[in-house]
């Protein structure tokens, strides 16, 4: 069997985004945080459409509930690590890829080992709102690209997914949360976030989370999932938009040629 080059893989995305593009989409460094419903799709598009050099950032293993809505979760592989899943499915695609994939929980604890001004541009797909506002707050002091994901939860309607600046959110409880969370710490600054207009959808079953649901292997896992006070129902037809826009963004911006990589 003939191994494709990275020409051959490439060439339709050349096609559209000329020879410039793609060596600026070469070279640039994107670290994804959170690589569940939305995060996962993302770093899919982003190494399909010939990124290189991929960071990807999450605790949390496969858990049976996963297998709905997040690319890297199958039913052979509940219990294991997300982002060495993730890996594996990406050096799949592009085995010439620079992976990189950290199980880390990011806090204030963490933080520290990711320095996001290394990065061309920073995806916060994070479900934990204090770590998403740390984030969110590093990133705007380092002065990196950021695009950030809302809430993809108890939506049904594709077609009224957005990109706004976080300030122009609505009808988002997500995103309410994070403009006033923002305000309420003092921290300046805008940037383009990917949500939903459509108004949450009512829950139609359980709304906890507890073991025979989740059937998650690892005790540990287990009690991080049961010390969610409220599971919303989620569809991969709203999570995969949701990433892919994510992704989509940073490759409109590298089309426009705005990025600082060469």
């Amino acid at each position: 069997m003939t191994t494709p080059t990275q020409d051959q893989i490439f060439h339709r995305t050349e096609l559209l985004l000329g020879k410039d593009a793609m060596q600026r989409i070469r070279g640039a460094k994107i670290i994804i945080f959170g690589v569940g419903g939305v995060g996962s799709w993302a770093a899919e598009a982003l190494v399909r459409t010939g990124f290189m050099h991929l960071t990807i950032v999450d605790s949390d293993v496969v858990c049976a509930t996963n297998v709905n809505r997040q690319l890297q979760a199958t039913f052979h592989n509940v219990g294991k690590p997300k982002v060495d899943e993730l890996k594996t499915r990406l050096l799949a695609i592009n085995p010439e890829a620079d992976i990189k994939a950290f199980k880390e929980f990011y806090d204030e604890g963490t933080s520290g080992e990711f320095d996001v001004s290394k990065y061309d541009y920073v995806l916060d797909a994070i479900d934990s709102l204090k770590s998403k506002i740390l984030l969110i707050k590093k990133s705007l002091e380092a002065g990196v690209k950021l695009y950030s994901s809302m809430g993809a939860g108890v939506k049904l309607d594709p077609t009224q997914i957005r990109t706004v600046p976080i300030s122009k959110t609505k009808n988002c409880p997500l995103a309410r949360v994070v403009r006033q969370r923002l305000r309420k710490e003092n921290i300046q600054g805008e940037f383009m976030c990917v949500y939903s207009e459509e108004l949450p959808v009512e829950n139609k079953g359980r709304t906890f989370c507890g073991s025979k649901v989740c059937a998650c292997p690892d005790k540990d896992e287990e009690n991080l999932c049961m010390a969610k006070a409220k599971i919303n129902g989620t569809l991969v037809h709203i999570t995969a938009p949701f990433g892919f826009t994510l992704a989509g963004l940073v490759i409109q911006d590298i089309a426009r040629g705005n990025s600082t990589s060469v």
